[in-house]
């Protein structure tokens, strides 16, 4: 016959306290626990390098070590280093536009902006490369602007093609005042906007206390300018890679735009604006 209460009534207590198994549980900032050792009750309002803190009802803290002993809603849990975070997408670009999120290239427009040489368009990818991409905007490089006059004409601008030009040292009484000028009232000057700022060099852009200066060396006219900066500041000059490296050592400081001198942001955001407006 079977017995189904078994052979011994005595062999299990049922009143005995049964073993429950902890289980692990993320310390998140804002969970409440329980130091079975201690009855200590507090949320956690930090974490770091395996230990946490709780905080009582009252605002105490007190600090314990991440891991076993502890309750959550009467449970027991192995209390774990919360999971790293993934950063999160920036919400500025490096100009300090709103971030278009999952934005691909928008396809060129006709549209274009000439920079004088290669820094300024390296500086302007820098800072504004997201908001040209996303605009549609490409930004070419002149290599000098003697030949200003010419290049617009061959660009040939007008609506819905439009030119926004950068030069450097655009200063009333300049050789680069007197072509802008010129282009101004030149064929396609209508559709056609030449703005500058007033430094020698694009360089002079960056604000000198990235580089640990009160302000930019002053070079005698007589000396390259770029030459003279690193001279002055005592880096190698001798070859093109020396400047080459010069200019990569100041982008490098170069974050945001916070980092450039309003005289040249306020620029760049006009050319964007007209290219895109037109």
């Amino acid at each position: 016959m079977n017995d189904r209460y078994g052979s011994d009534i005595l062999a299990r207590d049922p009143h005995a306290a049964r073993r429950v198994r902890s289980t692990e549980m993320a310390a998140d900032v804002g969970l409440v626990v329980e130091d079975v050792e201690t009855g200590y009750v507090g949320a956690i309002v930090r974490v770091e390098y395996g230990r946490m803190v709780l905080e009582d009802f009252d605002g105490h803290r007190r600090p314990f070590t991440v891991g076993p002993g502890f309750l959550v809603d009467g449970k027991p849990v192995i209390l774990t280093p919360p999971k790293a975070k993934a950063p999160a997408a920036p919400t500025r670009t490096a100009s300090g536009s709103v971030a278009v999120a999952n934005a691909r290239a928008r396809t060129a427009l006709a549209s274009r902006i000439y920079v004088e040489g290669r820094h300024d368009a390296e500086l302007v990818e820098q800072v504004w490369g997201a908001d040209l991409r996303v605009e549609g905007v490409v930004v070419e490089y002149l290599g000098g602007v003697d030949d200003l006059a010419a290049i617009v004409a061959d660009f040939d601008p007008g609506p819905g093609r439009r030119l926004g030009v950068l030069v450097d040292h655009l200063v009333t009484g300049s050789k680069e005042a007197r072509i802008a000028d010129s282009v101004r009232r030149g064929p396609g000057g209508a559709n056609t906007l030449v703005v500058g700022h007033p430094y020698v060099d694009v360089w002079q852009a960056v604000k000198p206390a990235r580089l640990g200066l009160e302000k930019w060396p002053v070079v005698p006219r007589s000396v390259e300018w770029k030459h003279g900066i690193c001279d002055a500041l005592g880096w190698p000059h001798a070859t093109q890679a020396d400047i080459a490296a010069a200019w990569r050592r100041i982008r490098g400081r170069v974050r945001d735009w916070n980092d450039l001198e309003p005289a040249l942001i306020g620029r760049v955001e006009e050319l964007i604006d007209f290219v895109t407006t037109g």
